[in-house]
């Protein structure tokens, strides 16, 4: 008997994201790859049996050494779908993307970590930045889930947000870098 490998986007998975405002500044992970350098907020996907607010913490803590306590109540600010194919051999997921704005001040800010260490599949890690980026001027930055445009259109880093919902993320509008 053989087993058919899952179709593209059958499974889903959550990710819990953090733009994390210090004044103007908002917070990013910057990945160098040998053809591309991309951003991405700060976060991670939810742990079976996790609830959302919970892997925020939990991926605060350990990307940026954040403790929760020191920032503001999280909000959330925008979801995105993800139907992006990728490469390799394990069929892409379908992700929702919920990204929750907070707040933190300078004196938190200086306790942060400047480097966040991803574990990769084989056993390496790949080392990224934290980068503090003027939120007004992420519109052309290859941010993802590509957030870029909605977050400098942003009127202040408190701005009432009417529509969470971000456009969804496809194989038509973007390309896996």
């Amino acid at each position: 008997m053989t087993t058919q490998a899952p179709e593209p986007f059958s499974r889903i998975k959550i990710r819990t994201g953090a733009v994390l405002f210090c004044g103007n500044d908002v917070a990013l992970i910057r990945r160098d790859r040998p053809d591309s350098v991309h951003y991405t907020p700060p976060g991670g996907n939810v742990e079976a049996g996790e609830d959302l607010i919970s892997a925020l913490r939990r991926e605060l803590a350990e990307e940026l050494e954040l403790d929760m306590a020191q920032a503001s109540e999280p909000q959330l600010l925008w979801v995105v779908d993800q139907r992006v194919s990728r490469p390799g051999s394990t069929p892409a997921p379908r992700k929702l993307h919920l990204l929750y704005r907070l707040h933190i001040d300078e004196s938190a800010r200086a306790t942060l970590a400047t480097e966040e260490h991803d574990e990769l599949e084989d056993g390496t890690h790949e080392t990224g930045v934290i980068e503090w980026v003027d939120y007004r001027k992420t519109t052309d930055l290859p941010i993802f889930p590509p957030i870029g445009a909605a977050l400098a259109s942003l009127t202040s880093p408190h701005a009432t947000v009417t529509n969470a919902s971000l456009p969804a993320v496809t194989d038509e509008n973007y390309t896996w870098i």
